[in-house]
């Protein structure tokens, strides 16, 4: 049974890291290529991880605690970094591709 749980984590890991390193090469905006490493890749390596602390904590008769830390350090750390280099492209004027939405000027602001 566990070896069934450990397959699907990695295969899950795996399947959205690939997806996250896909985006990072393909997609052309810089806010939309920021979204690659930051969303799918991170839950990627989350599963490998926990798949990881799982097999380490049944296999040695105690809990792994490093894979568990390196996942919630991870977790902490990739969306506060994402904005910080958001926040960044934005003060440098970073041009986006997305069209710049149209403000309405017949209704008064609230």
């Amino acid at each position: 049974m566990i070896d069934i749980l450990l397959s699907l984590l990695i295969l899950t890991g795996a399947i959205f890291t690939f997806v996250g390193s896909l985006g990072l090469a393909r997609l052309r905006d810089f806010y939309t290529r920021l979204h690659g490493p930051t969303k799918a890749t991170t839950l990627g390596v989350g599963c490998l991880l926990i798949a990881s602390a799982l097999f380490f904590s049944v296999r040695d008769e105690g809990v792994s605690l490093h894979e568990v830390l390196v996942t919630l350090f991870l977790f902490i750390t990739a969306p506060v970094s994402a904005h910080l280099l958001a926040k960044a492209a934005l003060h440098l004027k970073v041009k986006s591709l997305a069209p710049t939405p149209a403000l309405d000027t017949d209704t008064p602001p609230d």
